[in-house]
């Protein structure tokens, strides 16, 4: 079965709470919105979606219900990530038997695995299941950074099951570094939204985005520019868009992502789990603001 291609703008979607438990109606209603705005694929359970306070059931449950509401119109990459790797095999052994098309699985985090760790780790999963994964580096949260040596190494040793990396490691020069070291086509999606328009400029093919939960048609249309080389409307758009990425993350994320989508939808409740608190009151100005900016409000 050949590798799915992603490109585009890809939300990292927010989970909804209600009650103390996952809003599931408002999660299949940001589903839709999502689909019919032009997002290309869905993210359940990554940073935006709080997969570090939901339990083993409730992740399971919210990867189930992106890929039954989505039903085939867009591939879902769901979170798969742990600082356990066996409890990462078995998110990306539930995400398989869903129908998720990969696995997005974060650089283990607290344990600040070295680079044979990290090379361990992902082959592991590798040589163990059949999901295709979409590496996630972010050492800004994890403290491990995966240094593209090792991406090169992992996605050289298994293209067909290392397909794709999220680099949010606000290195730009590491999509040069990755499209030259790898041997075939490899996926390069930009974990930054405010660095999607050079990273696509460099080589790569979307972003898996926060602001795309709050602006999913804008994220999109964007995203369609820099694919068409152009890059008088991308600007334009990008323009519009840049202090609302910043506003996101005005406090704690995902606080600010959900005030933000309260805003827009009455139906989406702004909700964090501890420990994290709704966003503050300076944070909803700034985010206020920005929704303006970008004309949301």
């Amino acid at each position: 079965m050949p590798a799915p291609i992603f490109q585009g703008s890809i939300p990292a979607l927010a989970t909804p709470f209600k009650d103390g438990g996952i809003d599931e109606n408002a999660f299949r209603k940001l589903i839709d919105w999502q689909i019919e705005s032009g997002s290309q694929a869905l993210v359940p359970c990554g940073t935006t979606g709080e997969a570090s306070t939901i339990s083993n059931a409730e992740h399971h449950r919210v990867v189930e219900l992106c890929v039954e509401q989505a039903a085939g119109r867009v591939p879902v990459i769901a979170g798969c990530g742990s600082n356990d790797t066996r409890n990462a095999l078995l998110h990306m052994k539930f995400a398989q038997k869903a129908g998720a098309a990969a696995g997005l699985c974060v650089a283990p985090y607290y344990n600040r695995p070295s680079q044979a760790g990290l090379i361990a780790h992902f082959s592991h999963l590798a040589e163990h299941g059949d999901l295709p994964m979409v590496l996630y580096n972010v050492p800004g949260r994890t403290v491990t950074d995966i240094e593209p040596e090792t991406t090169i190494e992992l996605a050289n040793r298994f293209p067909d099951r290392i397909i794709a990396i999220k680099d949010a490691s606000e290195d730009l020069s590491r999509v040069a570094d990755h499209r030259m070291g790898i041997g075939r086509d490899f996926c390069q999606l930009s974990g930054n939204d405010e660095l999607a328009l050079p990273f696509n400029a460099a080589g790569g093919k979307g972003c898996i985005s926060v602001t795309a939960n709050v602006a999913p048609a804008m994220c999109a249309e964007f995203q369609q520019a820099c694919a068409d080389n152009d890059l008088v409307l991308a600007r334009k758009l990008n323009d519009r868009l840049y202090p609302l990425h910043y506003a996101m993350f005005e406090d704690a994320s995902p606080a600010p992502v959900k005030y933000a989508l309260s805003r827009v939808h009455d139906w989406f409740p702004e909700d964090v789990r501890l420990p994290l608190v709704n966003c503050s009151e300076a944070a909803r100005a700034k985010v206020d603001a920005a929704l303006e900016h970008a004309g949301l409000l």
